[in-house]
């Protein structure tokens, strides 16, 4: 049993919100590799002793959780995911995947001449237009050597041999990639009019790709012969500036290739009129991927092949090229990029600067992961973000963000193809289990962060590694969180039980609902189920109610947090999509319930507290909901009046009249406000004791000071 445990298991049962310990040295099971020194340096040392309450805590996830997860333009129930909860959707995953297992292009050759039937092959399917492809043709009739840079799979190779052909060499020889560029000049031969092709030479810091031997080079060609020299990302170049290759778009390519092998106009023009190449058109695709594409559709032309091995296309290479990423076949991408990857992921459309941070400490993990003996170290500078968003196939934009100290822009980093983030954390999650260790210690450092963009992203992450392995994601993370003495991890496990329930994990009722009813449950667990209750519980409100007032009915007099918590729920459910439903039930509750009739007027009682946009001042909530309905047939107008009757007749209804105080002052600054607020005074003003109740209330004031509108607000009251 690690520190955190032994904590969590000498707490007192009954007090879930205890003043939490300074830090946590563990990360959960399975996680003691990562939680190493650098991590705990990065552990936030203390925190608050109260959790955010129940509202709070909904306002900010809802702020921070990816555009995917959103649903009802922001609340929880149905919507973006699918009523059907079989997987994600909304442009993320849906139902089975079939993978095409696809080929990285036909190779470059090692070394030799290029056949003629492969330039003409090339030559038929080539896309100029749209690209750069004339400037380079010029400057390279003028220097007789380009280096041609750009990210892989955009074209370099095949513009590098169509540049050749079009300045008409005799024929087009490719250099060995693995020879030093010291040696470059060495292999170009003697004989005239010949084109060189050098592929992303392999280079090293020490051992770059230097001005000089493109002097060289040019030294030993004759006036007709040429070299083009493509260059990567990750290629060492010093002294030398390099021509960037703008390649055509994906649909161009797409039909010039598919040209090449299908006969006939018509037939072309039904190939791409399918519904299927408008999804593959619809999302941002390699030019490899194009020609691939093109190939399998010639496929289909011919021999009429399964529809759904088109349809799956689009799916197919975006899982390859995410495994691709993480097989890791020639140590690239470095380790550190592969931390960045999967931060990417969580912080999708998230702030650049706050992504690359957090994955440096996830970068330090997974070192720790692979070599335990070895301190973890992070270069402080040397990365390039444009490079590492090309080799991410993501970019980089600007937007204004509203956050507590106003609006502000920052420089935001999104995968180009947003399907790409759930797909890279199921495959990290259930293809390299031995990543899992580092993974669970980062999230669990998130979720404790005290930015609440963090924690939420971290809930968010938690949920996609839910939905595909649940065991492990709540053994590992979402149960350690849950029974955690920190608050702002507790939070984080609501939050992801809720959200893996919108994305489709089955069984989170199930979980709740048992944590929520058995008596021998960790009361920390309690806690949390009666969270998520209040989150998810729109979707079945008259159970999930039967099941706070059955968790209301056992507490004792010393449960006052647990109290708190369950009306925290009715609140929000009161606030949700579901609220009439959960009006009528309210009322519902028997008169000889007193655990159950208390739990809905305070639950009531707070919901009544919240106004459009929090505004100090702004439209109370339930009030307009109470204007909407006065009209209409749900009847939710006379419950929402019966209840405040229920709260004015009781013996402590200083609360509630401190509630209608701050309701006539937001009708001083509203006129539809007033009328509502009018409304609803002769609605509560049935008889002398409440009438003299609500002429008191108008006539005092706050402070001696008595609002305009309260001499007006006092003409609907039958005694005035």
């Amino acid at each position: 049993m690690n520190a955190a445990k032994a904590a969590e298991a000498a707490a007192p049962p009954e007090s879930p919100d205890r003043a939490e310990a300074p830090a946590e040295p563990g990360a959960g099971a399975g996680a003691g590799a990562a939680a190493a020194p650098a991590a705990q340096a990065q552990a936030p040392a203390a925190e608050e002793e109260a959790p955010q309450s129940a509202y709070d805590a909904r306002r900010d996830l809802l702020r921070g959780i990816p555009d995917t997860m959103r649903v009802n333009g922001g609340a929880f129930g149905g919507g973006a995911f699918g009523t059907g909860h079989h997987g994600i959707s909304g442009g993320t995953f849906t139902g089975n995947v079939t993978v095409n297992h696809l080929s990285a292009g036909s190779p470059a050759p090692t070394s030799g001449e290029v056949p003629l039937s492969t330039l003409l092959h090339l030559d038929q399917v080539f896309v100029a237009n749209g690209s750069n492809f004339q400037d380079l043709l010029d400057r390279l009739r003028e220097d007789r050597v380009l280096v041609l840079t750009g990210p892989r799979f955009t074209g370099r190779r095949t513009a590098a041999f169509m540049l050749l052909r079009h300045l008409g060499v005799a024929s087009v020889h490719a250099l060995d990639r693995s020879a030093p560029p010291a040696e470059i000049a060495d292999r170009l031969g003697p004989e005239p009019a010949r084109g060189y092709v050098l592929c992303d030479p392999i280079t090293a810091q020490d051992g770059p790709l230097r001005d000089t031997h493109l002097l060289a080079a040019r030294g030993k060609l004759d006036e007709r012969s040429f070299l083009v020299i493509t260059a990567g990302p990750h290629t060492h170049l010093e002294g030398i500036g390099g021509r960037a290759w703008q390649p055509p778009g994906t649909a161009a390519v797409l039909r010039s290739s598919l040209r090449a092998l299908v006969d006939g106009g018509e037939e072309l023009r039904r190939l791409l009129d399918l519904p299927a190449v408008a999804n593959f058109l619809n999302h941002p695709h390699q030019l490899r991927e194009a020609a691939q594409f093109a190939v399998l559709l010639g496929r289909h032309s011919r021999h009429g092949t399964d529809p759904t091995e088109i349809e799956t296309f689009s799916q197919g290479t975006l899982e390859q090229q995410v495994q691709e990423w993480f097989e890791d076949p020639d140590g690239m991408p470095h380790l550190r990029e592969k931390a960045f990857l999967v931060a990417l992921a969580a912080f999708h459309k998230g702030p650049y600067a706050l992504t690359a941070e957090l994955s440096d400490l996830l970068f330090g993990l997974l070192q720790q992961t692979e070599d335990p003996d070895r301190p973890a170290a992070v270069p402080v500078f040397g990365t390039n973000p444009a490079k590492r968003l090309r080799l991410a196939r993501a970019h980089r934009y600007p937007k204004e963000e509203e956050t507590e100290w106003g609006p502000v822009t920052q420089w935001m980093a999104a995968f180009e193809d947003g399907r790409v983030a759930a797909v890279l954390l199921r495959e990290v999650w259930t293809g390299h289990p031995s990543a899992r260790p580092a993974l669970v210690g980062w999230l669990r450092l998130l979720a404790a962060d005290g930015r609440a963009f963090v924690r939420t992203r971290a809930a968010s992450t938690a949920a996609v590694l839910a939905l595909h392995d649940l065991p492990s994601a709540m053994a590992l993370v979402i149960e350690d969180w849950a029974r955690s003495d920190r608050p702002r991890l507790r939070v984080g496990a609501v939050n992801a039980l809720a959200l893996a329930h919108i994305i489709g994990t089955p069984n989170i009722p199930r979980i709740i609902d048992r944590w929520c009813s058995d008596p021998d449950a960790h009361p920390r667990l309690r806690w949390a189920a009666v969270r998520v209750h209040g989150l998810i519980g729109d979707e079945r409100p008259v159970q999930t109610l039967e099941a706070l007032r059955a968790a209301v009915r056992r507490l004792t007099d010393e449960d006052t947090a647990m109290r708190v918590e369950l009306a925290q729920a009715v609140e929000l459910l009161l606030l949700s999509d579901a609220r009439d439903t959960v009006l009528a039930e309210l009322l519902r509750t028997p008169d000889d319930d007193p655990a159950a009739a208390d739990l809905a007027l305070d639950g009531f009682l707070r919901a009544c507290r919240h106004t459009e946009d929090d505004e100090p001042y702004g439209r109370p909530l339930v009030l307009d909901w109470y204007a909407k309905d006065a009209d209409g047939p749900q009847g939710s107008a006379e419950g929402i009046a019966v209840l405040w009757r229920a709260l004015l007749d009781g013996p402590g209804n200083q609360p509630a009249l401190d509630v209608l105080h701050d309701w006539v002052l937001a009708a001083d600054r509203d006129p539809s406000t007033e009328w509502a607020l009018a409304a609803l005074l002769a609605a509560l003003a049935t008889g002398p004791n409440e009438c003299a109740r609500l002429l008191y209330l108008l006539r005092s004031g706050s402070a001696g000071v008595v609002p305009a509108v309260a001499g007006r607000l006092l003409t609907v009251l039958p005694t005035h």
